[in-house]
């Protein structure tokens, strides 16, 4: 199959186009960097021809509630009419547990990707997942300052990012299905633990300070907001799996 990949240079999309690769498939690779402006429906036109899948994988690198609902309405509303124009038959969109519910700060986009897509009278698939295990060393690299480590007050879940990027890929290779069931890690962890075991990992020691981020958003992050719930499959490698790995 020939299968687009929205965001497939990040570190997601990287994983689903080897996947793709491995699975003897074509994967298109639409990003910024590639020549291809999501929100520019004239860019995307030329990079969805005979295409059978998209799997939406983008972002915007903003807190911002504003700024991230313009980014996820426009890009899915181009992805979504080229794809139909050029006969794609499943829209497959990564999303994020408990964003439908928080609608705040990054989440908003989220939240508003997931009402445009289920207003179609079909031809879309929806995936929401847990964070990712590399989403802990991306935290390091925004939050450090020298003998300090700042690391914000959050339960969570992670999942290994290649095992959302085989569920994707898996969802592509199908018919469009709707909301399907919810994809997080295999246990509960709380952030600053995480944090603290990657910079041991990398051989560092700075002081983890421990802090709540404001808003709805964190207080979700504080109260469980971001779990999963019971109904959810979850995914079979650990952080401690993973980190040992890299």
């Amino acid at each position: 199959m020939r299968i687009a990949v929205a965001g497939g240079t990040g570190v997601i999309g990287k994983l689903v186009v080897e996947n793709l690769k491995e699975a003897g498939h074509e994967p298109i690779v639409l990003a910024r960097s590639m020549g291809c402006d999501l929100t520019n429906i004239n860019a995307v036109e030329k990079w969805l021809v005979d295409c059978q899948s998209v799997i939406d994988v983008s972002g915007a690198a903003t807190t911002s509630a504003a700024a991230s609902m313009r980014y996820f309405t426009k890009s899915t509303a181009n992805l979504v009419r080229v794809g139909r124009e050029a006969g794609v038959q499943n829209h497959v969109a990564i999303s994020i547990i408990g964003a439908a519910a928080i609608d705040s700060g990054y989440y908003a986009g989220k939240a508003a990707q997931e009402r445009m897509l289920q207003m179609l009278s079909g031809g879309y698939t929806i995936l929401r997942t847990s964070q990712f295990h590399e989403f802990i060393g991306q935290n390091i690299n925004r939050l450090g300052a020298g003998p300090v480590q700042m690391a914000p007050k959050a339960r969570m879940q992670p999942i290994a990012g290649h095992e959302v990027a085989a569920a994707l890929v898996a969802l592509a290779q199908g018919p469009a299905q709707g909301l399907v069931q919810d994809l997080a890690g295999p246990q509960e962890e709380y952030a600053p633990d995480l944090i603290a075991k990657y910079l041991k990992f990398q051989g560092r020691s700075p002081k983890v300070v421990e802090v709540p981020i404001p808003g709805p958003m964190g207080k979700a992050m504080r109260d469980g907001g971001i779990l999963p719930s019971s109904s959810a499959r979850l995914g079979l490698e650990t952080f401690e799996v993973w980190l040992a790995r890299q």
